[in-house]
């Protein structure tokens, strides 16, 4: 009889933990039920897509890989997605290794206004993007650097460091202090604390901070068509729009284009989900 008794009090436990996967299976392929739709559709001939939903598909299957020939074949396309690349790893790097030691000097070093500095640059991170668009646009301008991707880049660091340094500063504040006093007992300098001492032990927030970044410039459409003005220069966010415009209803192409546009974040997403959800628990567990 002990053991029964024993086993009793587990299985509300049991049942709530099946009860909780089940729920978030559930909310996981509702989820992800546009994206396989996306999918689907850039595998299906224009015909069918007309005739009935994507889900007949998955039941009498007719796929092809015509649709993303066309799309690739496209004027452009391929320049864009090029462009895009171009665009997006600057843009994401230069914000990290900016925030980096702004973000050390916040945390871990005194000098005078420090918390009121801190302050102005999260007051930025509440000012509408679309109020500093004229501005930066004259002076690009002045500077020369619409027609090229080096404006676009500035840009783009320019508006991510205010989120980057603070959730970096976050981070940084949290790292034990024990470990940077023996640092600099051992003489190490503030730039060889943050390098051999800081970084490797924020890999998670430096993930997540990353793969934010990557996703934010990658979907950028608004802030390419106002800071470049050579068409040769222009991503696969403005490819695409500019193909929406000429294939209005064709949707085989659209999707295939659209799917095009994912595949680069999802393979960003999923090379660092490990980082990315540790960064986000971290403050959390500490």
């Amino acid at each position: 009889m002990s053991a029964p008794r024993r086993r009793l009090p587990r299985l509300p436990r049991l049942a709530r933990r099946g009860l909780l996967h089940l729920s978030l299976l559930v909310l996981s392929l509702l989820w992800l039920v546009p994206s396989l739709g996306l999918l689907v559709t850039s595998l299906r001939p224009r015909p069918d897509i007309a005739s009935s939903g994507f889900w007949t598909a998955l039941v009498s299957p007719a796929l092809t890989l015509q649709n993303y020939r066309e799309v690739l074949g496209a004027q452009g396309m391929v320049d864009g997605f090029v462009n895009s690349l171009l665009i997006t790893v600057p843009s994401t790097l230069l914000p990290v290794l900016i925030a980096a030691p702004a973000a050390y000097a916040f945390a871990w070093l005194r000098f005078p206004g420090r918390d009121w500095l801190f302050l102005m640059v999260i007051a930025l991170m509440v000012v509408p993007l679309q109020m500093t668009f004229v501005p930066v646009l004259r002076l690009l301008n002045v500077m020369g650097l619409t027609r090229s991707f080096a404006g676009l880049w500035l840009a783009h660091t320019a508006f991510g460091l205010p989120f980057a340094i603070f959730l970096l500063r976050g981070f940084f504040a949290l790292l034990p202090a024990e470990l940077l006093e023996a640092a600099r007992l051992d003489g190490a300098s503030d730039l060889e604390i943050l390098v051999k001492v800081v970084l490797p032990l924020s890999v998670p927030a430096l993930g997540s901070l990353t793969i934010l970044q990557f996703l934010a410039v990658w979907n950028d459409l608004l802030m390419a068509l106002v800071f470049i003005q050579s068409p040769e220069a222009m991503p696969l966010t403005v490819r695409l729009s500019q193909m929406i415009s000429t294939y209005g209803t064709e949707w085989h192409l659209l999707s295939a284009g659209a799917f095009v546009l994912m595949i680069v974040p999802l393979i960003v997403f999923f090379s660092l989900q490990r980082y990315f959800v540790q960064g986000l628990l971290a403050g959390a567990v500490k």
